[in-house]
């Protein structure tokens, strides 16, 4: 298949290899130089513009930092014609962002005006996962263009979830953050507090992960340096999913409980600790140096 990929960034660049070897047709786009010549390096075409990117394209993939980029690639910004209506054809348009829900069914309902299939299909396994091609795809969306889009989200992920509706794969993606934050900031506290008490933290560490504690952070993503070697703490907190990013899907998890009156006290506490963590400098770290929220005065 022909497919655009617009958003080669720590996410976006693998996954857009991953397409490339698979065989498909790549015509890649984005605003950073380096990031398009990665992929003509593995096999990519490369295009001056997203509107050149998408032309003649069956199916397109962004995947950018938030709903203002999406929406002002798609609709449009500062009299600017977005690419809904530049487009020549009528490819499939699959967005893997992490947007608030109401933006992807903005994008979705003027997608659909114009008679096109849009998809909300945000992605969860980070850095690793993009690499190895094992991400999860929770899509929103209607069945038909699920249909059309697995074969592409397969060369790219091991599990694709259909979730419901346009929106639905952003809300099921933002509980899943917040949870993710929660379990990622408890496991850091437990770590800093059995070691404050003298216990090693790779001994502690695969006892919690063989007991009740056990958790996706403690079993594939360890917070605490030289524990785990090819988590991003093992590298000085270098790649993977930026403190910066989760701030933001956690500011998306709070403003939809307040659209919808749900409680969230563990979700909120956990938003508190990320936004200060990101304000004393850590916003381009991966999300797991909130270890270093713990560590404080040691290091």
């Amino acid at each position: 298949m022909k497919i655009a990929f617009i958003g080669l960034g720590n996410m976006g660049t693998p996954m857009a290899t991953n397409l490339v070897n698979a065989g498909h047709q790549v015509v890649v786009f984005d605003l950073v130089e380096s990031a398009i010549q990665t992929l003509k390096t593995a096999g990519a075409q490369s295009a001056s513009s997203a509107a050149e990117a998408a032309r003649g394209a069956e199916v397109i993939v962004s995947m950018l930092p938030a709903g203002a980029h999406v929406k002002g690639l798609y609709l449009g910004q500062e009299n600017q014609p977005g690419l809904l209506d530049a487009l020549d054809g009528k490819p499939l348009i699959i967005d893997a962002s992490t947007i608030a829900p109401e933006d992807a069914r903005l994008v979705a309902e003027t997608a659909r005006e114009r008679g096109l299939s849009y998809l909300d299909a945000p992605v969860s396994g980070g850095v690793g996962g993009a690499k190895a091609g094992t991400l999860t795809f929770i899509v929103g969306g209607d069945e038909a263009g699920f249909e059309q889009a697995k074969p592409v989200l397969e060369a790219m992920g091991k599990n694709v979830f259909h979730a419901g509706e346009s929106g639905a794969g952003q809300v099921a993606k933002i509980c899943n953050n917040m949870l993710l934050s929660i379990l990622m900031s408890g496991t850091a506290e437990a770590l800093a507090l059995g070691v404050k008490n003298g216990l090693d933290p790779a001994v502690l560490s695969e006892i919690m992960k063989q007991s009740s504690g056990g958790n996706w952070a403690l079993n594939v993503y360890n917070p605490w340096p030289g524990v785990m070697e090819n988590a991003p703490a093992s590298n000085d907190y270098q790649g993977g999913f930026l403190v910066d990013l989760m701030t933001k899907d956690l500011g998306l998890a709070w403003q939809m409980a307040l659209e919808s009156k749900a409680a969230v006290p563990m979700g909120s506490q956990a938003r508190n600790l990320y936004v200060q963590h990101a304000a004393q400098g850590n916003g381009r770290l991966d999300f797991s140096s909130i270890q270093r929220f713990y560590r404080a005065g040691e290091e």
